[in-house]
């Protein structure tokens, strides 16, 4: 247990005094620009799921008629 403790404490300590923080506010425009870039991304793959989809849709339309 006491190695545990000192494991939490070595690292609450290397964490505050030798670990170099992004600024608040790039961190919070960096924060934005992952945002936006999924949300981005995140519609491409619907709009090619949705075309691939009304695709395969249609080919099985006139593979059943």
């Amino acid at each position: 247990m006491a190695g545990f403790i000192n494991y939490v404490t070595e690292s609450y300590n290397e964490l505050k005094n030798h670990v170099t923080w992004t600024p608040w506010a790039e961190a919070q425009r960096l924060t934005v620009v992952v945002i936006v870039f999924s949300v981005i991304f995140s519609l491409a793959i619907w709009g090619v799921d949705t075309v691939f989809s009304n695709m395969i849709e249609y080919y099985f339309t006139l593979v059943k008629s």
